[in-house]
């Protein structure tokens, strides 16, 4: 962490805070963020007393072995899940504290998720499914076509719009979920193992489009093993039994 970090200055109330992060172009504040799972008798500590921070449009990659608690950080991170202890900042707004009814709005315009295992609706067409967050949110119904149809376009999928997820493979399910994760345009992406079990040519073709969305003034953050993604990162985040281990902040 940078020495002179706001995270460690208890002097601010909550709106100096959010005013300080902004002039700093902080986009992300963890501070002191816990996050445990109860597993029988045991307490496992997934996210153990984290605190970190993302800047604006910065491309962040969170790296570690599997188990290290990389999912959950992510999670936290965007909102799908709500901490023990500490406190989270995301784009000026502090969703730690924030009751479901409340993240489920700010997820929906303020962050795209893409997922290891695609989460895809299965019993929507690869349109629909793009379209889906964007009805959520409100857009008519046109607009919801016309930029899904951009998007799944933009993936190289314009000819399996009307499929279901069962119909196509592994990467184009992939792409879809990318699509979606794009669909309402948020500042913020977050994607867990996006390449993981793809072959290798489309694992390329989502390398080449995180490196299109790299200039694209999106804030990107990703838990991966790839190398190819772990070379477009200006912050390297090394994540192991729930502690970051390593910060590194690449010079470009």
């Amino acid at each position: 962490m940078k020495e002179d970090s706001i995270e460690e200055n208890s002097e601010f109330d909550d709106s100096n805070l959010v005013k300080e992060l902004t002039k700093q172009g902080i986009l992300v504040s963890c501070i002191n963020v816990v996050k445990n799972y109860e597993i029988g008798d045991f307490i496992v500590k997934a996210v153990d007393n984290v605190s970190l921070e993302v800047m604006e449009n910065e491309f962040v990659v969170i790296k570690g072995p599997s188990g290290a608690g990389k999912t959950t950080l992510l999670n936290l991170i965007g909102g799908l899940d709500s901490p023990n202890s500490g406190t989270i900042y995301n784009q000026g707004v502090k969703i730690s504290d924030m009751d479901q009814e409340s993240l489920t709005l700010f997820r929906l315009v303020n962050s795209g998720f893409i997922f290891q295992n695609y989460n895809l609706i299965s019993t929507l067409t690869a349109e629909e499914n793009v379209m889906f967050p964007m009805n959520l949110s409100g857009m008519n119904f046109e607009e919801q076509r016309n930029r899904a149809v951009k998007l799944l376009k933009e993936m190289r999928l314009g000819d399996r719009r009307e499929h279901l997820p069962f119909q196509l493979s592994a990467g184009e399910q992939q792409r879809v979920a990318i699509a979606r994760a794009m669909a309402n345009d948020p500042p913020v992406i977050l994607a867990d193992e996006p390449t993981a079990n793809l072959d290798k040519k489309t694992s390329q073709f989502i390398r080449d489009l995180f490196k299109d969305l790299k200039t694209s003034d999106k804030t990107i953050i990703i838990a991966t093993h790839d190398d190819d993604l772990i070379e477009l990162a200006d912050q390297i985040i090394s994540f192991d039994e729930g502690k970051i281990i390593e910060e590194k902040h690449i010079s470009n």
